[in-house]
């Protein structure tokens, strides 16, 4: 969507609307977490405190970041760092969809906020865990060179989000089941991934 600014230049709408005050503070307190931390241990075990507590409140995820695709799986860049030390994605797919994420080296902090999805190496090796809503996985870098997720229920949407350890914007992401050109996030203009000038207004202790 757009509309024209001053001068008649065409602009985008921004959909997002302002940073909810939940995730602000969980961006805020990730990106802290990750500037202070001695060790990948430790940002584990405490970003998994703090998604844990943001997934017990409501309405902190814009609409715009959980949007379904039908009959696919997509991810959305809620937060860029600019140093690219972390970003912080949403993962959506729709009934019996999957997608396949490569992420060699990163670590991971993932929780649910809808439905239930399933992550197995995407090498078909075992070890297959189940991401319901409510619940967090982590997982330490250099584990393993890519997963598939998938709705686990035909029925229902399915939804996650995910903190990783670098950009993973820059790593392959595919359709499962599909061949051809890896594909990028779904974001469009009008509904960017927020970033520090986003969140670092308001934040009191």
């Amino acid at each position: 969507m757009r509309a024209r600014g001053s001068g008649g230049k065409v602009v985008p709408i921004d959909e997002r609307g302002p940073v909810p005050a939940e995730l602000r503070r969980f961006i805020w307190d990730i990106q802290s977490m990750v500037e202070l931390a001695e060790s990948e241990r430790e940002i584990l075990m405490i970003g998994s405190d703090l998604l844990s507590r943001l997934l017990a409140s409501d309405d902190w995820l814009p609409p715009v970041f959980a949007a379904p695709e039908p009959a696919a799986g997509r991810q959305f860049q809620i937060y860029r760092d600019g140093m690219e030390r972390f970003c912080v994605v949403s993962t959506v797919l729709a009934g019996g969809a999957a997608l396949i994420v490569d992420q060699p080296g990163v670590w991971e902090i993932a929780g649910g906020v809808a439905g239930s999805i399933e992550r197995r190496p995407s090498d078909g090796a075992v070890g297959a865990r189940l991401i319901s809503a409510g619940a967090v996985e982590t997982l330490r870098s250099g584990r393993c060179d890519g997963f598939r997720l998938s709705n686990a229920h035909d029925d229902r949407i399915a939804l996650a989000i995910h903190v990783y350890g670098g950009e993973i914007g820059r790593l392959d992401r595919r359709a499962a089941g599909q061949k051809g050109a890896p594909f990028g996030y779904a974001n469009d203009q009008s509904a960017p991934p927020y970033d520090i000038f986003s969140i670092q207004a308001d934040i009191r202790d």
